[in-house]
Formats: C-alpha cells, structure tokens, sequence
C-alpha cells in the first residue's frame, strides 16, 4: 500500500513539471514610478536588489524555479507581490493610491516585513539583505517622495477616498 502511494506521488510529481504557466518574465514597464518620481542611483540599486523580483513586470527566477511544485508558489508568490505593488505600473494609478503606497513601503521597510524574510533564508539573494542604513535610505527617500506629493497637490487628491455604502431600502 506505501509502495503504490509513493508511486502515485512520484508519478504526480513528474507529470507537474510539465504543466506550463506564465512567468513574470518582461511586459513593458508602462508607467514606471521613475517617470514621475526622482530615485537615486543609490536607492534604484536597493529597489532593484530587494523589491523588483516580486514587485515589477520582470522577475529573475532562481535555478529552483524550474522544479515543481516550488516554481508555482514562486510564481504565485511573485504575482502576489506584484497585485501590492509594481513600480512598473505605479505612476498608471491615481496619486492617493501612490502616495498611500509611498507610505506603506515606509511601514514594511520600517518593520523590516519587506523583503521577505523567506526571499533571503539560506543566503538567498544576498543582495536583497537589506542592512538598517540601507532600509533608511529608502524610508528617507519614500518620505521625500511624499512630500513632494504633499507639496504638489492638493491635499484631497492624496487621500484614498472611502466608498459610502449604498442607502438602504
């Protein structure tokens, strides 16, 4: 009985690397956040180390990406990531969304929830090990970014207004 549940397993396993799905492999960036906001070399390196494999049109995928079922919960993982936030489509959404992502970059990279500590387990993406000085250059550099917005428009367009709920019957 273990035999023939093991072959099963086996035989599943085999048959799913052969199930194709789609990568986050290189759709235009249309409306980068780069177009609309000013981000230093300094601070595009730490962005494009740490954040853009899961939060831009083009992810890199690790070698294991290729053994499933580990390259689907990579890739959901990414398109998850990517749904929060891409900065490749940032400036296509209205300024409150912006500047209340703007904010949550700050939170996340405050509280040290981005990146993910599973993204650099086993000297993963070393690269992407932010260090406290680097994720304070990116909190300083996003606060900036929201005061440029602050200073720019008006205060009402930077609020992400709530939707009444419809009058009752």
């Amino acid at each position: 009985m273990l035999k023939k549940i093991g072959l099963v397993i086996l035989v599943i396993l085999v048959a799913i690397q052969f199930i194709p799905y789609e990568k986050n492999e290189g759709k235009p960036a249309e409306h980068p956040i780069s177009g609309s906001y000013d981000i230093p070399d300094n601070v595009n390196k730490l962005l494009v180390n740490a954040c853009n494999n899961c939060h831009s049109n083009k992810s890199e995928y690790p070698w294991y990406a290729s053994i499933e079922p580990v390259g689907y919960w990579l890739n959901d993982h990414i398109q998850e990531g990517k749904g929060e936030l891409n900065f490749d489509e940032f400036t296509h959404r209205p300024l409150a969304y912006q500047n209340h992502k703007l904010e949550e970059v700050i939170e996340m990279v405050e509280e040290k929830e981005m990146p993910l500590e599973s993204y650099t387990y086993f000297g993963l993406h070393p690269e992407a090990d932010l260090s406290d000085a680097d994720r304070q250059v990116i909190i300083d550099w996003a606060k900036d970014q929201m005061a440029y917005l602050k200073a720019t428009y008006p205060a009402d367009s930077l609020v992400i207004k709530r939707r009444s709920p419809p009058p009752a019957e």
